[in-house]
């Protein structure tokens, strides 16, 4: 029986330097988790014998755990590395089929989708216009323009000269859009009338319609409050390049009358150019974000991570994947930060959490192991050959 039980343990010591030697071999691999293999005694069934008289038979390896926690994270030049702080996977699509993994280096391939290495698409919540929905999907990062957007709305916060006579003017200027995204210079102008209020007239380009002005006029208390915030309507262009015709309110809420020098505090349009893709950012809640040539920033989509009650249940696929059993439970769905997941941080990976020092201690103790199991094997032998040569 010496026999069985040293090749048992031979065998159970074999494993634990395999897993130990995969451990090490993975200490640079991004988003490796390390694993543990667990041994259990074995004894043969038996009728009639009561437990003080069993001799067991050797070891068995019962399981290899793999270990889930924290790797330490390091930073990147690449905005899509992502690193997981906390629970959670990243969900990944080939083909339709979902896989999950810790390994966040990711890139865009040339349709714009967010891969990895082995040219699985990273899913998430997809957006429409700026907008992120609640379906998943591929991400899919569009390089395309932005359509530019009109001017509506002008904001301005002026303070006029209270110790300025009747006649007295004061103007502004800011640049605006049409609804091709052609910039036009609209000034606004303010008249001290000799009743004591302002009027305002405005032109863009230097064109003034037929008729519209003023266009409003501004009276205030005697501490210098504006007294007629609501916003004023400006009259409508017709540009000369095919844009639609064109107008916008003026906001002039916050403006004063006090008595010190005409001024502009505050300048503010809601419109822009068309803009091209200049970056991405990726950020703690998993929200990609380009940014663009036109000052804008546009959501093109959220990245989802996955748990799972059980994620030593999880079967291991190789390249940093791993895929659902029944073992593992469903899986669970949600954004970062969210119901215990961890949250992300973009132009960085999570390491293997192999501890190398941990892992050579162990590697010694399980060739101890080895060479102890083989020394039972030796002696058995020798005790063997003794009895054959008793005459």
């Amino acid at each position: 029986m010496s026999f069985q039980q040293g090749l048992s343990g031979l065998d159970a010591a074999s494993v634990a330097l395999d897993v130990i030697g995969n451990n090490i071999a993975n200490a640079s691999t991004v988003g490796f988790k390390s694993g543990n293999p667990h041994f259990s005694d074995v004894y043969a069934a038996s009728l009639g014998l009561v437990g003080a008289s069993q001799v067991g038979i050797g070891a068995n390896v019962s399981a290899i755990q793999q270990q889930f926690s924290q790797g330490n994270v390091t930073t990147t030049d690449n905005p899509l590395d992502l690193a997981i702080n906390g629970r959670g996977f990243f969900r990944m699509s080939n083909d339709g089929a979902t896989t999950y993994t810790r390994n966040g280096q990711f890139h865009l391939d040339n349709q714009g989708y967010v891969i990895n290495d082995q040219n699985l698409r990273l899913t998430g919540y997809v957006a429409a216009n700026g907008v992120v929905s609640s379906t998943l999907g591929e991400l899919q990062l569009s390089a395309s323009q932005i359509a530019p957007l009109a001017t509506s709305t002008v904001s301005l916060g002026l303070n006029l000269d209270a110790g300025q006579p009747a006649g007295y003017s004061y103007s502004t200027a800011l640049p605006v859009f049409d609804t091709l995204g052609e910039s036009h210079v609209l000034t606004t102008s303010y008249v001290r009338t000799a009743a004591g209020p302002w009027d305002v007239s405005a032109s863009l380009d230097n064109a003034v319609p037929a008729g519209s002005q003023p266009v409003g006029s501004l009276t205030f208390d005697s501490a210098g409050v504006l007294q007629t915030p609501q916003p004023l309507t400006l009259p409508s262009w017709t540009p000369s390049n095919g844009a639609a015709a064109w107008t916008a309110s003026l906001d002039l809420a916050g403006t004063t009358q006090y008595g010190s020098e005409s001024t502009v505090n505050t300048l503010e349009q809601n419109g822009y150019t068309t803009g091209s893709l200049l970056g991405i950012s990726v950020g703690d809640d998993g929200i990609l974000q380009g940014r663009y040539s036109n000052q804008q920033t546009l959501n093109l989509g959220q990245v989802a991570l996955a748990t799972f009650a059980n994620p030593n249940g999880l079967l291991n696929l190789g390249n940093n994947q791993w895929t659902l059993t029944s073992a593992s439970g469903p899986e669970l769905i949600a954004v970062a930060g969210s119901g215990g997941r961890g949250v992300l941080q973009s132009a960085a990976v999570e390491d293997s959490n192999v501890d190398l020092t941990n892992a050579l201690v162990e590697q010694i103790i399980a060739q101890r192991n080895y060479q102890a199991n083989a020394q039972t094997i030796k002696t058995q032998d020798a005790i063997i050959q003794t009895l054959l040569s008793l005459r």
